[in-house]
């Protein structure tokens, strides 16, 4: 895999608003001027250059603070975790969110094939090494899944506990109707690039069970990272990156197979939380019962009202419990 990283810089936001939102093909919209959405996501942007492109996170809190890594899946971004983020650094700790390449703040080049997931895994990686961080604790929801907890049994020295949320535990993953509509070519391409469906027909409608809490600046954060055809690339490749149900064989198959073995050997004597969404009509009950057995040992939190975007519709049940689970593996 040809990637090479060229280390982090943080610029002001005043010097990265016109290079915000970029698409390889297409002439943009006017650029977002007010990434705070109204005062939601008021915090520093930072960027880390990668040869793929540059990709966003913020890092806030004491800098000696315990590390909390929060990780995204599709088609949202670090602002997934606004609710967490105060909390966390009001209580000490450092809380750091990424934007994958092609989501939220980071660079959006129009080749799906920087979108694979193991090039997702590999700038992760070096972008999380690049902060050399110790007695880290991950938060993983859907593709940050596998995504982070590779970062973590790459580095399990530096990772002293898991928060798990709804995500993959091996390559055995349903396909509901949507997901297989968006990897059908053609089809998949008018659905998602073209009316923005992954965002306007799932994270705004069954992806979220309290719709009320969609408030317009929050619709106007979920929208804003990818408003050209070009710029919705990434979120496109991720539903096509899920395993085939009847085979589960290449390579992304292959990864999530290790991964779960790898978070079996190295996380099982370590502490661990799951809490999970039971109206989430992807990660099912059965994908839990899965997690049980990889970590057998971590209390589970089930959630009756929640669907798959668990940080939308319970982050005041979430974030209770983060903040318990830390303060408890100190």
């Amino acid at each position: 895999m040809n990637v090479t990283f060229e280390g982090q810089k943080l610029m002001s936001s005043d010097e990265t608003v016109a290079a915000d939102v970029t698409t390889a093909t297409e002439t943009p919209p006017a650029a977002v001027t007010d990434w705070s959405f109204g005062g939601l996501w008021p915090f520093e942007p930072r960027w880390f250059q990668t040869s793929d492109g540059r990709m966003h996170y913020v890092d806030e809190g004491p800098r000696d603070g315990r590390p909390v890594v929060l990780v995204h899946g599709n088609p949202t971004w670090g602002f997934l975790y606004r609710n967490f983020i105060g909390p966390l650094t009001q209580g000490g700790y450092r809380a750091i969110a990424p934007d994958h390449l092609g989501f939220g703040r980071s660079d959006k080049p129009a080749d799906p094939e920087l979108y694979r997931i193991p090039r997702h895994v590999a700038r992760l990686d070096a972008l999380l090494e690049s902060l050399d961080l110790r007695d880290a604790v991950i938060v993983v929801q859907d593709w940050g899944g596998p995504i982070g907890l590779s970062w973590a049994v790459a580095h399990p020295e530096r990772v002293s506990g898991l928060f798990i949320l709804n995500t993959f535990d091996g390559p055995a993953q349903s396909l509901p109707v949507p997901l297989r509509l968006f990897r059908m070519p053609g089809v998949g391409e008018m659905l998602v690039q073209g009316f923005d469906m992954f965002v306007r027909g799932f994270l705004f409608r069954d992806g979220v069970v309290h719709r009320e809490r969609l408030t317009t600046d929050v619709r106007r954060a979920y929208l804003a990272p990818h408003p050209t055809w070009s710029s919705r690339t990434g979120e496109l490749v991720f539903p096509r990156e899920i395993p085939d149900p009847a085979s589960a064989t290449g390579p992304v198959a292959e990864l999530l197979t290790q991964l779960e073995r790898g978070v079996e050997q190295h996380f099982r004597s370590k502490p661990a939380q799951i809490m999970w969404p039971m109206r989430d009509p992807g990660f099912t009950p059965a994908v839990l019962a899965k997690w049980r057995k990889t970590l057998p040992n971590a209390p589970v939190t089930q959630l009756d009202d929640a669907s798959h975007y668990i940080q939308e519709d319970a982050h005041e049940r979430v974030v209770p419990q983060l903040l318990s689970f830390l303060a408890g593996t100190n």
